[in-house]
């Protein structure tokens, strides 16, 4: 894998990991389109270890507090709305989802539902779930408003992110406004809850990487590549998206999904890209 091609899709990576737009989508499509390697599973392994070093960094305070909290030790972070000792087991609640639908069907998110017909439409799908979600008034300002039932349905929402073109932030920000937060606090959760699953999915990967051999030394370079440019742009994201849904709606990426889920479908239908 070329050292540039790397980079690109290690920025790829770190843009749509946390924005909600789909990575999964876009760094099936990219390849496919520009007649890419995609750098297979070693690569894979590289972007969600940058991309989960972004969220460990920029969150470190936070999981501090949120760990400390939920252990019944008193530990006051950057957010009041954090000090909640049931936040740490809402987001253990909202985990369980995802990790049973990555172990009963990984093996079609990597095959079957890889098709750009399934790409583009999840992209619509859920870019129309994110519009009318995103009409909820934020009720509930902070994530010590969470309860149990907002805690397993937003973990129900993430589990459709295995799903190519669904978006694990888009999925999830959309049902934590259905379920009455704010746009910043839905995000926050969505972000802290997304940790677990990427972690287990870096060490899956990676021992799947150690049973076939290692890390073959041509992939050393785009291997450090990946991880340290996906990293360095996912904190920027992060920081750079929570700020912004501040003032802002999601309605920008709504119609980004609307827009990127046609072009997958019509190249498919037209160009037989992915088909």
């Amino acid at each position: 894998m070329p050292l540039y091609q790397a980079i690109v899709l290690a920025i790829v990576q770190g843009l749509t990991e946390f924005f909600p737009v789909s990575s999964s989508a876009h760094l099936i499509v990219i390849p496919e389109f520009l007649r890419w390697d995609d750098g297979g599973l070693v690569f894979d392994v590289a972007l969600h270890t940058g991309t989960l070093a972004a969220i460990v960094i920029y969150f470190f305070r936070d999981w501090v507090q949120v760990i400390a909290n939920g252990l019944g030790v008193s530990y006051r972070g950057s957010h009041p709305d954090e000090n909640s000792r049931f936040l740490l087991w809402y987001l253990v609640i909202g985990t369980i989802p995802g990790a049973l639908a990555g172990w009963k069907w990984d093996k079609y998110a990597e095959h079957a539902w890889r098709s750009p017909y399934i790409i583009g439409t999840a992209a619509i799908v859920v870019a129309i779930y994110m519009a009318v979600a995103d009409r909820t008034v934020g009720r509930k300002t902070g994530l010590d408003q969470m309860t149990w039932f907002d805690a397993a349905i937003v973990g129900v929402a993430q589990a459709f992110a295995i799903v190519p073109g669904v978006s694990r932030s888009g999925s999830t920000i959309a049902t934590a406004r259905f379920c009455n937060l704010d746009r910043e606090a839905s995000a926050r959760f969505s972000f802290l809850l997304s940790a677990p699953l990427i972690a287990g999915a870096a060490a899956k990967k990676f021992l799947d990487v150690h049973k076939q051999g290692g890390l073959p030394p041509e992939m050393r370079l785009p291997y450090a590549a990946g991880i340290l440019v996906s990293g360095i742009v996912g904190i920027l994201v992060i920081a750079f998206f929570l700020k912004y849904l501040r003032r802002h709606s999601l309605a920008v990426f709504v119609w980004y999904r609307i827009i990127f889920g046609i072009i997958v479908i019509a190249l498919a239908v037209f160009f037989r890209i992915g088909g």
